[in-house]
């Protein structure tokens, strides 16, 4: 299980790749991330939708609701132009990060820090 602080952390960059993707509603978002992540990731709609609304309020994703067959509606979101740049920048940070743990975690720890 995640702590709060990696899945703060996460949060804004798993959002913007789930949606680049295509557009989802909230729960389909919180469900895939909890498929991609083995079950180890669980987001809750406390958790998740006030980083939706301030991803909005920044400009990185909008919204639009969407009546289904059924009557029922759902609050849909899609990433923005300037969400893609966004979420350019975070795989590009992120990768770093993922690249300097897996040099100390891995097989042959480069331990080189003299």
């Amino acid at each position: 299980m995640a702590t709060k602080a990696l899945v703060a952390a996460s949060s804004k960059p798993i959002i913007l790749s789930i949606l680049s993707h295509g557009k989802s509603y909230g729960y389909q978002v919180i469900k895939n991330v909890e498929r991609l992540s083995g079950g180890e990731l669980e987001w809750t709609d406390a958790m998740l939708y006030p980083v939706l609304h301030r991803m909005e309020k920044d400009g990185l994703i909008q919204s639009e609701w969407v009546v289904a067959d059924n009557g029922r509606r759902r609050k849909y979101y899609q990433i923005t132009e300037a969400g893609q740049e966004e979420l350019e920048k975070e795989k590009s940070q992120w990768m770093n990060v993922h690249h300097a743990l897996e040099k100390l975690w891995g097989p042959n720890p480069a331990l080189n820090l003299g």
